[in-house]
């Protein structure tokens, strides 16, 4: 296919997955992703800000996904209600392709600095979760709280569903995730 053909951004985003996973995250050059995908860097730089933001680009659009819900949940939620609904959305981002989820996943487990920029987006993530408890009327700590609790339910799960054969449903994981920290939080020590 030659440089002026469809899809531009899938194709240098497929060429950049290829070679993270062949030669590892660090060893992989911005040339050798446009060369695979047989596109310039400059063509490359138009769709992303670097190779990181491959990995981390759809982080915005899953973090407004989560947000609408949650905000839109009923009044009667919980706050953690309310969380759980906006984290049971994040599984529209997820069911369409989840091998690129496992293959995403085990790139950013191999790379330390991958690994932070994760954690980053998670940080992130809580803190507009929290945002979004507030403009509910939850007020500190409890928004702050339920926003971390919802994060961890939000690894979990995708821990679990990277974890799987793929045959589990989104919701589900997040509901088993959200069991698991209920039961954690209610043992006697």
């Amino acid at each position: 296919m030659g440089r002026w053909g469809p899809d531009a951004r899938g194709r240098l985003e497929r060429a950049a997955m290829e070679l993270y996973v062949e030669r590892g995250f660090e060893q992989t050059t911005v040339a050798e992703i446009a060369e695979r995908a047989d596109l310039t860097e400059r063509t490359f730089f138009r769709h992303f800000t670097d190779k990181r933001e491959v990995l981390f680009r759809g982080a915005g659009l899953l973090q407004d996904h989560i947000l609408n819900a949650l905000l839109a949940a009923p009044v009667s939620s919980t706050p953690l209600d309310a969380v759980t609904i906006g984290l049971e959305a994040a599984g529209d981002f997820f069911q369409g392709n989840p091998e690129r989820s496992r293959i995403r996943q085990s790139i950013i487990q191999a790379n330390a600095e991958l690994q932070a920029r994760e954690l980053s987006k998670m940080a992130a993530l809580a803190t507009a979760i929290s945002g979004a408890l507030r403009q509910r009327g939850v007020s500190d700590p409890a928004a702050d709280l339920t926003a971390e609790a919802g994060v961890v339910i939000f690894r979990t799960a995708f821990e679990r569903w990277v974890s799987s054969t793929g045959e589990e449903v989104w919701t589900s994981l997040i509901r088993a995730a959200l069991d698991d920290l209920k039961a954690v939080m209610l043992s006697a020590p």
